[in-house]
This record gives structure tokens, sequence and C-alpha cells, in this order.
């Protein structure tokens, strides 16, 4: 088991050093000057200069990756002496660094936290920016995942209960309106029905963020009303597959010799159902919510824009308008530690209730 842990890290150890290096080259290869981006269009070209040393715009590229890469990783080399002789360490970069020993000269080998630059606009570390709106997308992205998982499995196992009835069909083109639909769309829809037309009714707004702000008092406090539309059209689209995958996985299940035999000796309907054949069947649906949990980290931009949800897809977006690179850089590396991750404890997951998957 530990051997299989060690493989899976390692192949998602490749696969965000891939990702890192795509992500550096895509956003050097953009057209524009982050200098220009960062000192306005009148800044006189000696400031220029500074800002393009300070960013080592002036260093070949394979330099500059270097660099990046050692700024990201959590164990890196770096010289440790200024101009005074004096050790330092920047430290609204590299927080509280650890040094570990000397590598020769004046470089070090330290242990620090990764550091994702700065924003071209308001000179906030990526981080920061990041970590600050990170947690009410991910408040979003569960909530709308274990929503679409807790109905989408009930319903699929319904409509394989009851193949090609009138529950079975209505359920069906529900399923099909909601993988055709493309999120912007249902955001729109949603907020200007339930929480415009309707909302004297459903008492909900159709713009709100997690925290809301007393009118009278100015204090924030936690308003979970503004995660229901928000939550439950970013749930649509997983919901539909979810439903339309485990009814496929358990009229497939359910055709085995096994249930036969269970039903043959007299099991309750309910118990050759919901222990024989659903927990067989959750397999491909499970790897399917682990899936669709990362993708809406990543897919939220249009959902939060549109309800005004402050979370990291809304920041995001912001960013590509201002054309602010260090903030969708950090980003995009932030969804994707997040989507290996998740693979890796999926993964990890099967391996134990699976044996098989070790030894393939």
């Amino acid at each position: 088991m530990g051997k299989f842990i060690a493989k899976r890290f390692f192949y998602g150890f490749l696969v965000l050093f891939g990702v890192l290096t795509t992500v550096f080259i895509l956003f050097n290869v953009l057209p524009g000057d982050p200098a220009r981006m960062r000192m306005g269009q009148r800044t006189d070209e000696k400031s220029l200069e500074i800002i393009r040393k300070d960013l080592n715009l002036d260093l070949p590229m394979h330099k500059q990756y270097l660099l990046f890469l050692n700024d990201l990783s959590f164990v890196s080399i770096h010289d440790v002496k200024d101009s005074t002789d004096r050790y330092y360490l920047d430290p609204k970069k590299y927080g509280d660094p650890i040094r570990l020993f000397s590598v020769g000269g004046n470089n070090e080998l330290i242990l620090k936290t990764p550091y994702l630059r700065r924003s071209y606009i308001n000179q906030r570390p990526v981080w920061e920016i990041i970590s600050g709106s990170l947690p009410e997308t991910m408040v979003l992205a569960l909530s709308a995942i274990v929503f679409a998982s807790i109905i989408g499995i009930i319903f699929g196992v319904l409509t394989a209960i009851y193949k090609n009835s009138w529950f079975d069909r209505m359920v069906s083109v529900f399923s099909t309106l909601g993988m055709a639909g493309p999120s912007f769309f249902f955001a729109l829809i949603i907020a200007w029905l339930f929480g415009y037309l309707l909302r004297d009714y459903t008492g909900l707004k159709n713009i709100g963020s997690l925290y809301s702000t007393d009118v009278y008092t100015g204090d924030q406090y936690l308003d979970l009303k503004n995660l229901i539309l928000p939550a439950f059209t970013l749930g649509i689209r997983p919901l539909a597959l979810i439903i339309q995958l485990t009814r496929s996985s358990m009229l497939e299940v359910m055709s085995f010799d096994y249930i036969r035999t269970a039903r043959a000796k007299g099991l309750a309907n309910f118990k050759v159902i919901i222990v024989h054949a659903l927990k067989n069947a959750l397999n491909p649906v499970v790897t399917a919510i682990s899936g669709w949990f990362a993708g809406l980290m990543a897919g939220a931009a249009f959902v939060e824009a549109v309800f005004d949800w402050k979370g990291i897809g809304n920041a995001v977006v912001e960013a590509l308008f201002n054309y602010d690179l260090p903030v969708v850089m950090g980003s995009t590396l932030v969804f994707a530690t997040f989507f290996i991750l998740i693979n890796i404890i999926v993964d990890i997951a099967y391996a134990i209730l699976d044996p098989r998957v070790r030894l393939q």
C-alpha cells in the first residue's frame, strides 16, 4: 500500500510539474509588457528598466523559468546576503523562512512558503488575493457538489428501478437539459426568476456573497441564504451527469448473477438494491463526483460573476479584464494542485476499498 501511495504522489508531482511548465510558457508568450502594465502607459523608460529587472524580465527565458520554479518550491536556493553583507530574505515574499544549510558562497538552501509573485494592478501578493477569496469558492463548490451528489444518486437509483416509466423519461429530459445548458445561462435565468421576480416569495437575492454587511452597524455576518441560488445553479450540470451515471451503473450491476442470486434467496428488494447493487455501482459515480468537485472550483467563475459571489472565480475574471497575469497564473496553479490532490485521494480510497486496484 505504501508503494502504491508513493507512486500516486510521484505521478501527481510529474503532472503538476508539467502544468507549471505549460503555464509559464503560455503566459510568457502572450503579448504585452508586464512592466508597463505595472507602472502605467506614461512611465519613462528608465523606470521601466528598473521594473523589468525587479521582475527578472531582463534575463534569458530559461533563467526566468528556473527562478519561477525556485519561487514556487517549498525548498529553494537563495542568495541570502545583501549589499551590506548581512543575511536577508524578503519577508513579504517568503514569510519566515528556515535556513537549512549553505550550498556555497552566499547561497543557502531554505525552507519557505511558495511565492506566487505580486499583482500588477494593486501590488498585493497573489497568495493574499487567492487566500482571501478561495474559502468562499470552496464553500460554494462543496455545497453544489453535495447537493448534486445526494439528489443525483437518489434520482439515479429511482430511475433505474422504474426504468422506462414516465418518471424515468421526465428525469431523462431534465438531465439532458442540465448537461446541454451552459452555466452562465442557467445563472442568469435563476437569478432573474428566483432572486428578482419571485423575491417576495423566496426571500432570496439575485446578488450576494457568503458574508453580508449590516447597513446599520457596518459589521459583517454569515448570510447562508445567499448560498442557495449560486450553489443550485453550479450543481445543475454535475447533478444531471450523476443521475445518468448512477442510472446506467445501477442497471448494469442489477443484471449481474449475484443480484439474481440474492433475490432468489428471498432478500428484501430494498436490501438487494441498497446493500448489494448500489454499493458496487458507486465506483464510477465517486470518480465523477471527485472530478466535478475539482472542476467546479475552476469553473465557478461565470456563476460567481452573475451572483456577485466574492470567490476566486470572480477574482480571476477581474484579473483577466485587467490583464493581471500573476493573479491568473497563481489561480491556475492552485486549481491544478487541488485537482491533482483530489485525484490522488480518490485513487488511495479506491485502493483501500478494492485491493485489485493496488495489484493493477
